[in-house]
């Protein structure tokens, strides 16, 4: 009988969990608009899509991107905004993550390879939720910092 219940008290909190997630505007398929993002120091992407899943206390994400050179990329990321790392696959320039959520609408991840921080991010979706804009920022102390503005419409 008490397993029963720990069992439901289980699937109503995961339940619970995944409803939230599911609230998250970042869900959905985002296009970039090149035209208005801009690409410090360049070039800019050809294309990039990103299809964003709720799952319990965070996101699952895939990132498709046709560099400008036109070879292709897939990366995907599944993680909690917890700030805790997560690993992240088919990138070359970090294999770790870490989400942290600042409001409903808003959320930073800092992107790192091993223990070195490679990267912070700065994701927004407008109040009307049909625009998400990413602030992708390198520490000052690289070689070729890089300060990008990307910005995505909501498919």
């Amino acid at each position: 009988m008490l397993m029963s219940k720990l069992r439901l008290v289980a699937v109503i909190m995961g339940t619970a969990a995944i409803a939230w997630a599911a609230d998250d505007p970042v869900v959905g398929t985002w296009k970039l608009n090149v035209s208005k993002s801009k690409f410090t120091p360049g070039p800019a992407p050809k294309e990039e899509t990103r299809v964003y899943d709720a799952q319990a206390g965070g996101i699952n994400v895939t990132v498709r991107t046709i560099e400008a050179d036109g070879h292709t990329t897939t990366i995907h990321i599944s993680a909690n905004y917890d700030g805790k790392d997560y690993p992240v696959t088919g990138s070359s320039d970090y294999d770790v993550i870490k989400l942290t959520k600042l409001s409903e609408r808003v959320a930073e991840a800092t992107l790192m390879h091993g223990s070195r921080v490679i990267a912070t991010a700065k994701r927004e979706v407008s109040p009307d939720g049909k625009t998400m804009t990413i602030t992708y920022v390198t520490p000052q102390d690289q070689e070729h910092p890089i300060n990008n503005q990307a910005v995505y419409d909501k498919q």
